[in-house]
């Protein structure tokens, strides 16, 4: 696992740490994830919450009041009571606390909208808080939204991307986070690589944010979160 952080701004310290699943040479996420099939795939989600967790709890990251970031995978989940057993009994063996734990979710595939609400209200119950990921570029979106509000929605990268100079793409973040604060959800925006997207969303009121420009990612590690400088940040590959 290599940990990225959602970094709050207005302190400069991180809100959370997203766990990132790596292969063993380095490889992405993606490298991984085309290893992943329907045989493998529960033992695949089981390993990685208790990998994150055992992990976390050995960097002492909930010492600072920060929150751990897991993806699960909606269809490795057949029953949400049933499937979190491992991940409670990772949190109790190392004592990193359930309300430190936040569960996020890619809608990567077309899915039956009740499994995936059965799933966000039973870890609700279970005092986990709840995040939708790429929240933009899935296949539900705002039709999710309507029945079930998360704890947090994390806008899609691409609709970060050169918000500096794209009159449409602040048009529809604008509106975005006006919506999300009705709701009482907060944002994240994911994916800031330059200076002038940082400014631009501090400006909408954005008070989380992660991307390259604030920290990359660290295997088996917690990164230093960046100083806000004028300094070039690359983009990604």
């Amino acid at each position: 696992m290599a940990f990225q952080p959602i970094v709050d701004i207005r302190t400069g310290t991180a809100f959370a740490y997203e766990a990132l699943v790596r292969g063993k040479d380095g490889q992405g996420a993606g490298h991984v994830l085309a290893q992943v099939s329907a045989d493998n795939r529960y033992a695949f989600d089981q390993l990685c919450r208790t990998t994150a967790i055992e992990l976390a709890a050995g960097l002492n990251m909930a010492s600072d009041a920060a929150h751990l970031s897991i993806n699960f995978l909606p269809n490795a989940v057949y029953e949400p009571k049933a499937c979190i057993r491992v991940t409670l009994a990772a949190a109790m063996r190392t004592g990193f606390p359930v309300n430190r734990i936040i569960f996020e979710f890619t809608e990567a595939e077309a899915m039956d909208s009740h499994h995936i609400l059965n799933i966000l209200r039973s870890y609700r119950a279970m005092g986990f808080k709840t995040a939708i990921d790429d929240f933009g570029a899935g296949y539900s979106g705002l039709g999710l939204l309507s029945q079930f509000q998360p704890d947090i929605v994390k806008l899609d990268m691409a609709l970060i991307r050169d918000i500096d100079t794209d009159k449409v793409k602040r048009t529809i973040v604008r509106n975005t986070l006006c919506m999300l604060r009705d709701l009482d959800i907060e944002p994240v925006c994911e994916g800031i690589e330059t200076l002038a997207e940082h400014d631009v969303l501090r400006d909408f009121g954005v008070s989380l944010m992660q991307g390259y420009l604030l920290a990359r990612p660290e295997v088996e590690a917690l990164p230093a979160i960046r100083g806000r400088s004028s300094e070039s940040v690359p983009r990604r590959a």
